[in-house]
């Protein structure tokens, strides 16, 4: 297992790279948008990047309360992993509660994915149920600590939606205020999918397991703590770990230079 830190905006961009494809999934509540800063600057450094809006999420049509499990949230991701050529393989990148939507994606498709990278991201293991490591950050987060957010019980799925407490003082405190008024904007109600990820069963050694994982801490992140992320590590293991100093809960949008620099950093290393 490695270990790598990135330092401030002004560090040196990455050259001489082969090309790559990465695909950018984003966290609860969120869009393909919250990539905006992060997309040109892959672009830029001349790699392939997609990012798409999982169902019920950003401008997707569905609405969360069709939804009853993490696959079927997860749809428009599998759909675009099958839709690629055979011998294509991309960068998955999950942010947040992304990381599960990763998890899924990598069990159905580990011949199409030449790396794994949870950012500040929920990443299950293979010994315990789906929903094990969201139900330990349930248990060891403070009901308090979720401020202003809203929970409902729609009767398939719990929903949720950050309320704007929540969203400025947890997830976007080093942000732009411009940033937050954006996300307040553009939230969606989503859900962790816990009643389903805790009957569905464990992820294969042989799918999932089977692909180089990265971890990326962002080591400001009040949403998902330093401590959890490094409680995750552990559990499951990992390739590589990438740690961002100044970085809270949305690092695309708090650091997206630095963020950058240790996706092209990561991938270069993988084909």
């Amino acid at each position: 297992m490695k270990k790598a830190k990135m330092g401030t905006e002004a560090e040196g961009k990455i050259v001489g790279i082969e090309k790559k494809h990465y695909v950018l999934v984003h966290g609860a509540c969120h869009g393909a948008w919250c990539w905006y800063k992060v997309k040109p600057r892959l672009e830029s450094a001349g790699h392939r990047v997609t990012v798409l809006d999982l169902a019920a999420s950003g401008i997707n049509a569905t609405n969360i309360q069709d939804l009853e499990t993490m696959s079927d949230y997860s749809k428009p991701l599998f759909n675009f992993l099958a839709s690629l050529p055979p011998n294509h393989k991309v960068v998955l990148v999950g942010h947040s509660l992304g990381g599960l939507n990763l998890a899924l994606a990598t069990d159905l498709f580990p011949h199409k994915i030449a790396l794994s990278v949870f950012l500040t991201a929920f990443m299950p293991d293979t010994s315990h149920a789906p929903s094990y490591v969201i139900q330990q950050y349930i248990e060891r987060t403070p009901a308090e600590n979720w401020l202003d957010t809203q929970f409902n019980d729609n009767g398939k799925i719990s929903v949720m939606l950050f309320g704007p407490k929540f969203l400025s003082s947890k997830l976007y405190q080093l942000c732009s205020i411009e940033d937050v008024e954006l996300a307040k904007a553009l939230i969606r109600p989503s859900s962790l999918f816990v009643e389903d990820l805790s009957k569905a069963n464990n992820f294969s050694k042989e799918g999932y397991g089977s692909v180089p994982r990265a971890y990326i801490v962002c080591k400001k992140d009040l949403g998902i703590p330093e401590k959890f992320q490094v409680w995750m590590i552990q559990n499951f293991g990992i390739n590589e770990i990438f740690e961002i100093e100044d970085a809270d809960h949305m690092p695309m949008l708090s650091t997206p230079q630095q963020l950058s620099d240790a996706l092209l950093n990561i991938a270069s290393k993988y084909d």
